[in-house]
């Protein structure tokens, strides 16, 4: 079994030093809950409504700034894997809205998010590859950002990489929902995770920033993707769940049907291809 831990937090617009103090006591409070993969929000270092990318650049870094090496130290400290998202600025000085995956080793996926939402355009260039996934000691892990996992074909694309686990640093703005059902975006990652058969660990996050509310969802779906934990309250909380990966290797819906081996990518190219 795998434990999982996403922390929901709420990271302060511009606060660089305070928001990298959060990050770390929320690593080290999911190491101290037994964690072995630890998610966080996107953009967790710096806050998310920028006024544009002249607010934005002063709070990004490279790869291999000071807050990934942060959580490489803690990640070798406790035989973690962690991910979460924060701000890149590339060597040509682009910035990125990027999320990356860490371990006792450093950094060992980069992703920049390639489906970028309402006026992050005018903040971020939007990224080109493909969600990594990379071999763990706590599994076969995928990345990707918050508004990737609304297009079906990415999340498959990680699925056929072979991701057991699927991190998704998010920060879902909050909409009007039905009393008594989940937010829509919690709904998206519990079908995309009983779709592909992979566990997704969603990370939220919480607090008001420039009047913009926030679901507040974070969550980890199993592989049949019914919820493990969450969501929470809208508050910074820390969700856990033990999960069997192995049941993430296994396609089959039944004796006669298996969720990859049954598609027809012969007749999806067209759909797929449209604009």
């Amino acid at each position: 079994m795998t434990r999982i831990a996403c922390h929901q937090l709420a990271p302060v617009i511009g606060d660089l030093a305070g928001n990298r103090a959060r990050a770390l006591a929320a690593i080290d409070a999911a190491a101290e809950a037994g964690a072995d993969v630890v998610v966080l929000p996107e953009l967790v270092t710096s806050g998310y409504v920028f006024d544009g990318a002249d607010e934005a650049r002063p709070l990004a870094e490279p790869a291999d700034g000071p807050t990934l090496r942060g959580w490489a130290e803690l990640a070798a400290a406790h035989d973690l894997v962690i991910a979460g998202g924060f701000p890149e600025l590339g060597d040509d000085g682009t910035l990125y809205n990027s999320a990356a995956l860490v371990d006792a080793s450093g950094v060992r996926a980069l992703y920049r998010k390639v489906h970028l939402w309402d006026r992050e355009p005018e903040c971020f260039v939007a990224g080109r590859e493909q969600p990594p996934v990379i071999e763990t000691p706590h599994g076969r892990i995928g990345l990707m950002v918050c508004y990737d996992l609304q297009f079906p074909e990415w999340v498959r694309a990680a699925a056929l990489a072979g991701a057991e686990l699927l991190c998704v640093p998010t920060n879902w703005p909050a909409e009007p929902t039905p009393a008594g059902e989940h937010p829509m975006d919690v709904l998206r990652a519990m079908v995309a995770a009983a779709t592909n058969r992979i566990a997704i660990a969603a990370c939220d996050r919480c607090g008001p920033e420039r009047g913009v509310e926030w679901v507040s969802g974070s969550l980890i779906a199993g592989p049949d993707g019914w919820l493990l934990a969450g969501p929470p309250e809208p508050v910074p909380t820390l969700l856990l769940a033990d999960v069997d990966l192995a049941g993430a290797r296994d396609k089959a819906l039944g004796p006669r049907n298996d969720a990859l081996a049954d598609r027809r990518p012969d007749l999806y190219a067209e759909v797929a291809g449209r604009t």
